[in-house]
């Protein structure tokens, strides 16, 4: 049975203000003042009839220099690399890098599944599909496995130094002020920031604001598990929220964010924290999305209906965990549809260059002598090795 959301019909004309698009005066006013508020005078936005909003150079731009920052990246890239999660630069150091995607990636781990145990799984994986009734084989394949624990925890934990690796030199990882354990920056700057626009809602560490940390760690799940556009459509949400609670606050001559100082909705507060959402191009999620290949068109109503209870199953979730009564119309199943729709239609993806890629193309370009003398040495023992052994070398990074 389809999902009935009461807030859709509770909220209807709140909602369908939200959701309706600004004009094209408003557009132009409010990207003119972003970028002379934020001192940006290399780029102008204009709007093309055509094709929509588009970004068009002042100034010249050099190779390299910085156009634009993203404030949201999905889950899957996090498993490639560790970066600040507010500015996305690469942080930590070049073997805690390497030590990371080996242990998430080259060792078992699916993407999404960053909880478990990858080593014992690789060891099972060993068992399952070698010969468990050969002693030899087993002792070989417990062998391996315990080295490459002890070289990947060696990579992370800086007890292994590659070479050259101090040419690559990156920021320090600061852990996240809330203690998750799963979100790390570059400075201490970029920490607070992203607490202030959107993690404190969303950490599932001790000093998380949200109602229930286990309501939220289901939401996390579900939407690892489904499709983690669901997480960029509650960055959305608790950046509004957070906006509408810092508003609030100011306008009660609060200097702290103190929320739900009355249960009432100021609506025109609601409206000015939602206006950088309402400035995206937005369509219904289950209206937009691209019907895919193994779909056949008269089974296209059917599908549609599943993508719309999925994010109703997904919008149950993130309520329980960070819902706000004074931001109640944010919760609806429309404004949540039309949220993960701005995603879907306005998805890039973006090649960024990576310091690991960097160091191993380093090392490819060293002469000779230099990769082979044995004070820069690129392979350790880290136990004997017999003569026939297999030597695991860090490749196919």
């Amino acid at each position: 049975m389809e999902g009935v959301c009461p807030i859709d019909q509770r909220f209807a004309s709140e909602i369908s203000a939200l959701v309706t698009p600004p004009s094209p005066l408003q557009v132009q006013e409010y990207f003119d003042e972003l970028l002379s508020t934020r001192q940006c005078c290399s780029m102008k936005v204009k709007q093309n009839g055509e094709f929509g909003k588009c970004v068009y150079a002042e100034s010249n731009f050099t190779e390299g220099q910085l156009v634009l920052k993203d404030q949201f990246q999905q889950s899957s890239n996090k498993i490639d690399c560790l970066v600040c999660s507010f500015c996305f630069r690469f942080i930590g150091y070049i073997e805690l890098q390497i030590g990371r995607k080996l242990y998430l990636q080259e060792l078992g781990v699916s993407k999404g599944c960053c909880g478990t145990d990858s080593f014992d799984e690789e060891e099972d994986s060993f068992v399952e599909n070698g010969d468990s009734s050969n002693p030899c084989a087993s002792s070989s394949a417990n062998d391996r496995v315990s080295l490459l624990r002890e070289m990947v925890e060696s990579l992370m934990n800086g007890g292994l130094q590659l070479s050259y690796s101090y040419k690559f030199s990156l920021p320090p990882a600061i852990p996240c002020p809330g203690g998750c354990g799963e979100a790390y920056y570059c400075n201490k700057l970029c920490a607070e920031a992203d607490w202030e626009m959107f993690d404190s809602l969303l950490c599932t560490g001790e000093r998380s604001e949200s109602l229930s940390k286990e309501a939220l760690l289901e939401f996390i799940k579900h939407a690892n598990e489904t499709n983690d556009i669901f997480l960029l459509a509650a960055k959305a949400i608790s950046f509004t929220i957070l906006r509408y609670r810092k508003l609030k606050a100011t306008q009660l001559g609060k200097k702290d964010k103190t929320p739900n100082v009355s249960r009432c909705t100021d609506l025109s507060l609601l409206f000015e924290a939602w206006k950088p959402i309402s400035m995206g191009h937005k369509r219904r999620w289950w209206d937009c999305i691209a019907l895919p290949v193994d779909v056949k068109s008269f089974d296209e109503a059917a599908f549609r209906r599943q993508i719309k209870a999925l994010a109703f199953t997904s919008l149950q979730l993130l309520k329980a965990a960070i819902f706000d009564k004074e931001c109640e119309p944010l919760f609806s199943l429309n404004i949540y549809g039309h949220l993960i729709g701005m995603f879907e239609l306005n998805n890039l993806d973006l090649v960024v260059a990576s310091p690991v890629e960097d160091y191993f193309l380093y090392i490819d370009d060293l002469p000779y002598p230099q990769k082979d003398r044995d004070d820069q040495a690129t392979i350790i023992a880290l136990k004997p090795i017999c003569k026939g052994e297999e030597v695991v070398y860090l490749d196919n990074l």
